[in-house]
């Protein structure tokens, strides 16, 4: 039995097996796309690809995040492109919209459908790391006969989402390879790199989205994934990262409700949160100006006796 012949068993066995399903992701990944995707894996197909005015159109929808991403995709391939991989960046439904690699292995990559214009929703081609990255919206690698579809086992693929400012699934970054040597250890040493690169794109969308806010940090999970709030000029919450509906507790998609910044993060003797923003800002207005107090109440555009007030309850005295 040839290797494509197993892999296509394999799938069939696993995808109509509900207890396999049940204990592995990857399974009910397979059984997902067979199941409610109506996808065959001994289907002999190409990816569908979009191109022209549709692709356009596409392009267009997603301004902000192409804009958001390109330097973040430089450095990214950067880091991983003389291996030999490329970076891809897709839209929600896994439309590809951005690559980034080398000359030499560009025709490779089209030939397997990694190009502008490609479609690698899950709906579209089966368990891959694109496509199951936007459906279960996490972190995904996908290995060589991981994948759906026999003529995408030559690949792997190592996925992070992108979440927008609304806190809905915007987008998927990707590095894909075919080397053959390409171990676990290298697998997560770049899914790493590819989630600390997403994470970026995502504040960056964040702080695009909301030009006139003042961004504070909320909370901090890991250096790769900061909690970002966007406050008005009243303090109110207007915005927040995923990261930061899912640690205050708000609901993970949609616009917020303003609520005061204070009502949510609160006071703590620790200083943390936004009242450590804000006697950092105090103390940063204060030593730009040498200590004068009324200088550095100006340049925070407040009074002296509003400055003062937030002095004492931030724990910080006369100066």
């Amino acid at each position: 039995m040839d290797a494509v012949t197993s892999h296509i068993e394999r799938v069939f066995s696993v995808s109509g097996s509900n207890s396999a399903a049940a204990t592995s992701r990857l399974h009910a990944s397979w059984r997902r796309s067979m199941t409610v995707h109506g996808l065959d894996p001994s289907a002999n197909r190409g990816p569908v690809r979009l191109g022209g005015t549709d692709l356009n159109m596409i392009r267009a929808e997603n301004e902000l995040l192409s804009a958001a991403s390109a330097r973040r995709l430089d450095h990214l391939f950067s880091l991983v492109g003389s291996s030999g991989c490329g970076v891809f960046l897709t839209d929600r439904k896994g439309v590809v919209l951005d690559q980034r690699c080398r000359d030499a292995d560009e025709f490779v990559f089209r030939s397997w459908g990694l190009s502008p214009g490609a479609v690698w929703s899950e709906a579209s081609e089966g368990t891959n790391g694109i496509g199951t990255c936007l459906a279960e919206e996490r972190r995904v690698t996908v290995h060589r006969d991981e994948h759906f579809y026999p003529r995408n086992t030559t690949m792997s693929c190592i996925d992070a989402p992108i979440f927008g400012s609304d806190g809905c699934i915007a987008a998927a970054l990707d590095v894909s390879s075919a080397r053959v040597d390409q171990t676990a250890t290298a697998n997560r040493l770049i899914s790493d790199a590819v989630a600390t690169t997403a994470a970026q794109i995502e504040a960056d969308i964040f702080r695009a989205s909301f030009p006139s806010a003042r961004i504070v940090v909320a909370d901090a999970v890991s250096p790769s994934m900061a909690g970002l709030l966007a406050l008005d000029q009243d303090d109110i919450i207007v915005g927040a990262t995923r990261v930061a509906r899912h640690h205050l507790g708000f609901d993970l998609t949609g616009d917020l409700k303003p609520c005061p910044a204070v009502d949510v993060l609160g006071r703590q003797d620790s200083f943390r949160g936004f009242d450590r923003a804000e006697r950092a800002a105090l103390l940063r207005a204060l030593a730009r100006s040498g200590g004068n107090t009324t200088a550095a109440a100006r340049a925070l555009g407040i009074g002296r006796a509003t400055f003062y007030r937030r002095m004492n309850r931030l724990g910080l005295g006369e100066k």
